[in-house]
């Protein structure tokens, strides 16, 4: 495979640009195995998520700030992780080892949500569970993006997004389900939340194959930094656009609160959260094949659009029907960045140092994410739904200009 002057993955000259298809059957095994990981471990990790911030401000009784410290700091400490992780797994012939321990954390400590009693619990535990995602992260994605060939990466990066999702639809499903019967007992809810997430394990250590990989002098012997010197420019104006984008990106938690106070039924939240997914499925499905055909920053640009946009009708909408169509339609802003953003990162920079701009990818992410939550909830809190929910409109607005302005278009 040919590189670009920068150490990135150039676009093969086979690679077939005169027509959209697309054909998962051609994915690799790993690519194909690390998305039943996901899948099951979303399951697990829905079962609750959709249920955890009523069972902070109903069963615990914490304020909607708390409930942004919560998921903030959880998301934050979780990206300080990412990057280290990613720049070990380079130094490694195989990143499998640590994402089987990022993935047993989470699976081990989220199920003891039911035993906490105290809101501190709640975010002490979240935390635990959010360093495992922190180990995960990166190295599963660079494995990703090893494995899948350049003319399908987008391809690749939007299925593993939509077996994500498709585990989320059904934890959310089986917690609507577990609301129903357990009468919104979310301790016992919590505690089914372990069952496949044992299952994303075994998946992981007995389905999930990697080959060696062949390593250079520079990989093994190189300190860990924090220094990007080594990048392209493209992915550091990247990165900054991103981080500003991730201001306005508070925690889906809020719009959850959001439906509720439109009039959503408890019993109704996993199954509003479960549409979600299914239009995050499709539009994943579709948008990673898309951004392989006609550029990832087309796709990134129409996703942040879609999201402002959204943003703008949670603002303002105040019927409960209102918010089905809401969810439905925001579910197309991560079909069309999620993945596609990934397969950008892996276009973006050399094969031996994609662990590590994965850990910058998250790192930026997760930095941006606490701040995100608590402005976001301290508006709320003080100033109303309406004003929080613009300002973030507002703010991905600009980064979205900047991301025209100062990030060229892939030369794909």
């Amino acid at each position: 495979m040919a590189s670009t002057p920068n150490g990135a993955d150039a676009p093969s000259s086979n690679t077939p640009r005169s027509a959209f298809r697309i054909s998962y059957i051609k994915l690799p095994r790993t690519v194909l195995a690390l998305g039943l990981v996901s899948l099951f471990n979303d399951a697990s990790g829905e079962i609750i998520y959709p249920l955890l911030p009523l069972f902070l401000t109903d069963t615990l009784g914490t304020s909607k700030t708390f409930v942004g410290l919560v998921e903030g700091v959880a998301e934050s400490v979780s990206s300080l992780l990412k990057l280290p992780a990613g720049w070990y797994s380079d130094r490694l012939k195989k990143r499998k080892g640590v994402v089987l321990t990022g993935y047993s954390i989470a699976s081990l400590i989220r199920p003891l949500l039911a035993i906490a009693t105290a809101a501190w619990h709640v975010l002490a535990l979240r935390f635990i569970d959010r360093l495992g995602k922190g180990l995960r992260s990166a190295p599963r994605d660079a494995m990703i993006a090893d494995a899948a060939p350049i003319e399908s990466r987008g391809l690749a990066f939007g299925f593993h997004r939509a077996m994500d999702h498709t585990g989320a639809i059904v934890g959310s499903l089986v917690a609507a389900w577990l609301v129903s019967i357990f009468h919104d007992d979310y301790r016992r809810i919590f505690w089914v939340a372990a069952i496949p997430g044992l299952v994303t394990l075994l998946i992981l250590i007995f389905v999930v194959q990697e080959k060696p990989r062949e390593l250079t002098a520079h990989q093994t012997t190189a300190a860990f930094s924090f220094d990007l010197s080594g990048f392209s420019p493209r992915f550091k104006y990247f990165l900054g656009v991103l981080f500003l984008f991730t201001l306005s990106n508070s925690s889906d938690a809020f719009l959850l609160l959001r439906a509720k106070e439109a009039g959503i039924q408890t019993a109704m939240i996993p199954i509003l959260w479960a549409v979600l997914h299914v239009s995050k499925t499709v539009s994943s499905i579709i948008g990673g094949g898309l951004s392989d055909h006609f550029g990832r920053r087309k796709l990134i640009v129409s996703g942040w659009l879609v999201y402002a946009g959204i943003y703008l009708g949670f603002a303002w909408a105040t019927s409960g029907s209102a918010m089905w169509a809401l969810f439905i339609i925001y579910g197309f802003y991560f079909g069309l960045t999620e993945g596609v953003e990934k397969a950008f990162v892996a276009d973006l920079v050399a094969t031996e140092t994609r662990g590590t701009a994965f850990g910058f990818y998250n790192l930026i992410i997760g930095v941006g994410s606490l701040p995100a939550s608590l402005l976001l909830g301290f508006l709320w809190q003080n100033f109303g739904a309406a004003f929080a929910l613009i300002t973030s409109a507002g703010i991905s607005l600009v980064a979205t200009t900047l991301l025209i302005a100062f990030v060229p278009e892939d030369e794909r």
